[in-house]
């Protein structure tokens, strides 16, 4: 257990940052402009002695998201792309002009606290050893996301999930490994991954790890890099001092067959890439049709809405996979 201090009361004078800023904020917009305009607000109300900038990457809406975004927050480094380029890239091309010495990469459905910035920036200089940390993520009915902590879905923690195990035996930890239910959301600890909806990196771990995996459109990169952190002898810290509110699905309420396969098409990568060579292929074949079986039923499910409820189905998609973005055998 990391010994953790009061972070916010840091400041600038635990690490001073003579290379340029200390935080780039890298927001990626598709089609979600009043979001955006909402998490500018809330970024732009920072209470911080850390500098910052803010790097927004529009991946092609047609909500004239660029236009507003322009005109009502100039100073924000705006890169407009041709083409729905997909989360990770978008957000590599953020930090590849990104300035600070942490990289923080925010969803634009969400809205942060004025003390944020000050508490997890003030938390990682005083844990060098720290390459990624998150804080609390809470959803607008007050109810916690559980994607903001979690362990990886190996083959058995995705089973114990899916099947309803965990939930049957909430405290046991053998049974807990995604979602880590049996661990306070109040209390502080390292974990195996966070969600990219709020992830604070060192530029260090960056530079060592390399960007998101372009091989995932908009699911699982953020499983992936912190899978990749944890390999390279970083550590990863759920830090709860702060929160962030997370208002899900508002760019995934559009396109839902796109959205339900790139959803299940990154759980086989992410397994292909990390978990496939420890199985038989018995396993890796029932990790497969577990898969396919998985969206088979979603797009049913999606079928048989009524139309009304497209949008409605495609949120609770999106909120799935944030919640539960785990391999299934």
């Amino acid at each position: 257990m990391v010994r953790t201090t009061d972070a916010s009361s840091q400041g600038r004078s635990k690490n001073d940052n003579t290379n340029g800023l200390d935080a780039s904020i890298i927001i990626v917009n598709y089609n979600t402009r009043q979001l955006t305009l909402d998490c500018l607000d809330s970024v732009y109300a920072f209470n911080t002695s850390y500098s910052y900038e803010v790097i927004v990457v529009d991946n092609a809406s047609h909500d004239d998201s660029v236009q507003a975004i322009r005109k009502v927050y100039p100073q924000v480094h705006l890169i407009a792309n041709k083409d729905n380029t997909g989360f990770a890239v978008a957000n590599n091309q953020g930090m590849k002009v990104a300035n600070g010495r942490y990289i923080l990469l925010l969803n634009s459905d969400t809205v942060v606290q004025p003390d944020t910035l000050q508490t997890m920036v003030g938390f990682m200089d005083c844990h060098p050893e720290m390459g990624a940390s998150g804080c609390k993520v809470i959803l607008p009915d007050g109810s916690l996301d559980k994607a903001c902590k979690r362990g990886f879905p190996t083959p058995s923690a995705s089973f114990y999930y899916a099947f309803g195990i965990s939930r049957l035996f909430p405290d046991r930890p053998k049974f807990n490994q995604y979602q880590l239910g049996h661990l306070s959301p109040d209390d502080e600890y390292p974990v195996d991954c966070l969600v990219g909806a709020f992830m604070l990196v060192r530029r260090e771990t960056i530079d060592q790890v390399g960007g998101l995996d372009e091989t995932f459109f908009m699911y699982g990169e953020d499983i992936d890099w912190c899978y990749r952190i944890k390999e390279a002898g970083w550590g990863i810290f759920y830090y709860p001092r702060t929160y962030i509110v997370h208002y899900k699905g508002g760019s995934a309420r559009r396109k839902p067959l796109k959205i339900t396969y790139e959803f299940h098409r990154a759980m086989w990568v992410f397994h292909r890439k990390h978990y496939a060579k420890n199985y038989n292929l018995l396993m890796n074949t029932a990790v497969w049709m577990g898969i396919s079986l998985k969206f088979t039923l979603s797009l049913l499910r999606s079928k048989l809405s009524p139309p009304s409820r497209q949008g409605q189905t495609a949120a609770r998609m999106r909120a799935e996979n944030e919640a539960s973005s785990e391999v299934n055998p």
